[in-house]
C-alpha cells in the first residue's frame, strides 16, 4: 500500500496550510487559507481514499 502522508503535507504547504497543532491521537491540526478553516490530517495515511477527503477539507482541487 502507498504512503500518501509525504506526498499530502508537501500539497498543503505548496498551497499555503500551515500547522497549527498537534491534535488527538496520531492526528495534526492543519490551517486552510483558501476556506479560512482548520482540518485534522493523520500522521499515517495509507488510504489514497483518505488522502483524498484532506484535500477535500482543505479547499485544495488535487485528487490522487
Amino acid at each position: 500500500m502507498a504512503e500518501y502522508e509525504k506526498k499530502v503535507r508537501e500539497i498543503l504547504k505548496e498551497n499555503g496550510c500551515t500547522f497549527v497543532r498537534r491534535g488527538k491521537g496520531d492526528h495534526d491540526i492543519w490551517h486552510s487559507p483558501i476556506n479560512n478553516k482548520n482540518f485534522p490530517v493523520d500522521t499515517k495515511i495509507k488510504s489514497r481514499h483518505t488522502a483524498n477527503a484532506i484535500m477535500r477539507q482543505s479547499g485544495i482541487n488535487h485528487r490522487f
